[in-house]
């Protein structure tokens, strides 16, 4: 009967955590394809970096996701048991409520096993490929050349450029250049124009000929309009990203070997989610108990903040050791002790007070 019972148990645990999971990282992906797709277009970032980019960020995205979608797995399981009069049959027949973390502990093991490999290992990795790719994608999309047809930004936004042809000799044919400097703005008409890029690839030198341009403040009626039969307007790139020294991308190994504050705040932090996912799992099973005739999701709204001041501590207790507030011996450990004691005296004040009215009584 108990062997029963735990693959019951954890066949509905389980199931829950497997469609809170999924539901989280669908949403998730759609809020990074939203971002991946602006960052694309405002960079001109090739079709086939877009997909890999989201694979990535659904890679770092998902040891996020597993702890709060353990707890809510257990809490949404035993709430239906609770309310449809399972658990108190299962109390019935002699099961002590303490048989119950048998299942559950050895799924919550695999779960934070599971999480420490993406945190520890797969996931700097996967961070490190990001900024990688990305600073290529937008290395190539700065320094392509302009297609003829097409708007193309230059300079983080700052120059905009439109060609609608290309000429025999591989000139640009009727070009439109707008350009933002301080609060001026100058928008410059050429019947033909050349796209060179300097030898350090870090200026776009356009050179437009017989042409007029316009310069001026936007909403200003003064503007001054010049004709010229030869134009140069250079556009600087601003520098790309350094992912080497950025601390998400290091390797575990070095931050274990590393005394600067920083880095150890990182590795508590990395350290932190695995053992999010036990101290959730533990204390998902006593939260999820129901009083009689109260809903099946009447404890999930607890077990949200619960979960968004454990993970908001953990966040402050990171960014305190890596200041040097907090010993680096405490590490982020006393954020689990005193989410432990919270929830511990959340449940049972209530019954504390209870056994004292009945007992005056």
């Amino acid at each position: 009967m108990r062997r029963t019972l735990d693959r019951y148990i954890l066949s509905e645990v389980v199931q829950s955590w497997a469609a809170v999971t999924g539901v989280l990282l669908v949403l998730l992906l759609t809020n990074q394809l939203a971002v991946v797709l602006e960052r694309a277009a405002d960079n001109q970032y090739p079709r086939e970096v877009v997909a890999r980019l989201i694979g990535l960020g659904a890679l770092q995205n998902l040891s996020v996701i597993m702890p709060v979608g353990l707890l809510l797995g257990v809490v949404l399981a035993f709430g239906r048991l609770y309310h449809d009069s399972e658990m108190t049959a299962v109390y019935a027949c002699g099961v002590r409520p303490t048989r119950l973390y048998g299942p559950i502990a050895v799924f919550a093991v695999l779960v934070a096993a599971g999480v420490a490999w993406l945190t520890l290992f797969l996931g700097p990795q996967a961070t490190a490929s990001t900024f990688a790719l990305r600073g290529e994608a937008l290395r190539a999309g700065q320094f392509a050349q302009v297609a003829p047809g097409r708007f193309r930004t230059f300079g983080g936004g700052d120059a905009v450029v439109y060609a609608e042809r290309v000429n025999s000799d591989h000139t640009l044919g009727n070009v439109f250049v707008e350009r933002t400097r301080d609060s001026r703005v100058e928008v410059a008409l050429a019947q033909r124009a050349e796209h060179e890029v300097s030898p350090d690839g870090m200026t776009h030198i356009i050179k437009l000929y017989d042409g007029e341009r316009f310069e001026g403040v936007p909403g200003s009626p003064r503007f001054r309009m010049v004709r010229f039969a030869e134009h140069t307007i250079p556009v600087q790139v601003p520098p790309l990203m350094d992912s080497v020294a950025r601390r998400e991308t290091l390797p575990t190994r070095e931050l274990l070997s590393s005394a600067d504050p920083q880095k150890r705040a990182e590795l508590h932090g990395r350290i932190a989610l695995p053992v999010m996912c036990l101290v959730l799992t533990l204390l998902g099973v006593p939260l999820s108990r129901l009083r009689p005739r109260q809903g099946r999701y009447g404890r999930v709204w607890l077990a949200v903040l619960i979960y968004f001041i454990y993970s908001n501590l953990i966040s402050a207790g990171q960014s305190w050791l890596g200041h040097g507030t907090v010993p680096q011996e405490l590490g982020l450990w006393w954020v689990h002790a005193v989410l432990i004691l919270l929830v511990l005296l959340v449940l049972g004040l209530p019954r504390v007070i209870a056994r004292l009215r009945y007992k005056g009584a």
